[in-house]
């Protein structure tokens, strides 16, 4: 029998209400013992909460009973509305706990449990995990559309398509069988290349759209150049915090420093590197220089206050001319970005074109976007369909259906590990 759990589900005491969820078969039995009896299901109703082995009264608070199988888990599931000090909410803890057959929850179980009750599938798991971590407006509407089943209703779509298009196949084998197939004629039904082609279109609007790495982890712009060209000054005035140590002398930055800053809603992550110099460097910055020019093929955007033309060719570049305010400035033609991180000159233009660029590689408000997992199965699922395109013999075109449903089922759960799952709910918190 599955264990009935329970666990805090708001955030930590005190605050003004602690909310406990209770799921499993004996949810019920739980609230009964702690209430008197059951309420009606779904209405919020005010009972006094007491430890029934000896009477003491536990709190008086409003608590919901809600009957399986249409609750988040799937399962019956109980709420009770505390208030929320320390003390009420251990006391009730306590008694649970000592109630027969239940046990405190473990991080992500009751998500889990509304995935192995089929209340949701592995890609809404995945977007709401994310909404949990969401710390910007961009990325709160990202995870909200996975979470409310974006993709997994154009999956659901996508798989129907394959269902239908292998019965058409199977019915023309069938139908081959018959002594009327004249030699030569295909096998394959009536318009199957192009059905195939139709959805690997449909696909591939997905696959091209902005991915949801940098969402999670921050537009990644990292500062490059030579010694003493203004980048950990700059670094702190677009992070506005004196993250870097700042100085004349040339390797004072021996290694990369990273920032995380929300710039009007959009989320960030600014890296300041080591000066970039050939000769000069002893063995200590030598190793920062090294991590430099490795955080700039891994940047999505760099910013080179170097001499013209000279920074990193790996990713996409923009010329900036840093100390504009000093005689000494590095002169630079006229599509460099001219700015001072001392007096400010600049500084507002550079983070609205940070901002302008990042939402061109970033996911539109509210699109979902897939991650990596997400994107190689449906890479897998194109790939199998693509190959129907010129594809006559039914029974290889059969078998590429079957693999591209193979894929589209572990993209929502269908078919997955342990090990997998494991790592996926372990994101989530006791009361989750």
């Amino acid at each position: 029998m599955t264990d009935t759990i329970f666990a805090l589900s708001s955030g930590q005491p005190p605050a003004g209400i602690a909310v406990i969820r209770i799921s499993g078969p004996q949810a019920g039995a739980a609230l009964t013992a702690l209430a008197g009896k059951c309420p009606p299901p779904r209405r919020a109703t005010l009972a006094t909460l007491r430890d029934a082995r000896d009477g003491t009264l536990l709190d008086r608070t409003m608590v919901l009973w809600l009957p399986g199988p249409g609750t988040a888990t799937g399962e019956d599931s109980a709420e009770l509305h505390l208030h929320g000090g320390r003390a009420v909410v251990a006391a009730v803890e306590a008694v649970l706990a000592g109630l027969p057959d239940l046990r405190r929850a473990q991080a992500g179980e009751f998500t889990r449990r509304a995935f192995a009750n089929g209340r949701i599938d592995l890609a809404e798991a995945e977007g709401l995990a994310d909404l949990l971590s969401a710390e910007t407006e961009l990325q709160r509407r990202s995870a909200l559309a996975m979470a409310e089943g974006a993709l997994s209703r154009e999956v659901g779509r996508w798989r129907e398509a394959l269902l239908t298009l292998s019965a058409r196949l199977e019915a023309a084998l069938d139908f081959s069988d018959e002594d009327d197939v004249g030699e030569g004629e295909s096998l394959l039904p009536a318009n199957f290349a192009t059905d195939c082609a139709t959805l690997v279109s449909e696909i591939d609007q997905w696959l091209s759209r902005p991915r949801a790495e940098p969402l999670k982890e921050g537009f990644r712009v990292v500062l490059a150049g030579p010694p003493n060209a203004g980048k950990s000054t700059l670094f702190n005035a677009l992070v506005e915090h004196e993250a870097a140590i700042t100085a004349a002398e040339p390797g004072t930055t021996r290694d990369v420093l990273t920032h995380a800053v929300a710039l009007d809603g959009v989320p960030f992550t600014f890296v300041d590197t080591a000066g970039l110099r050939d000769e000069g460097a002893g063995e200590i910055e030598r190793i920062g220089i090294a991590r430099a020019r490795a955080a700039a093929e891994r940047a999505d955007l760099i910013l080179w206050l170097g001499p013209e033309d000279e920074g990193p060719q790996c990713r996409p570049l923009w010329e900036v001319s840093a100390q504009c305010d000093s005689p000494s400035a590095m002169l630079k033609s006229g599509g460099a970005l001219r700015l001072s991180a001392k007096t400010g000159e600049g500084m507002s233009g550079l983070r609205e074109a940070l901002v302008a660029y990042a939402r061109t590689a970033l996911p539109a408000p509210g699109d979902a976007a897939l991650n990596q997992r997400q994107h190689t199965l449906l890479s897998d699922v194109a790939e199998a369909l693509a190959r129907n395109r010129e594809q006559h013999d039914p029974l290889i075109a059969a078998e590429h259906l079957r693999l591209a449903r193979r894929a589209l089922d572990a993209l929502v759960g269908r078919t997955g590990t342990e090990d997998m799952l494991d790592a996926l709910f372990g994101r989530f918190c006791i009361g989750k």
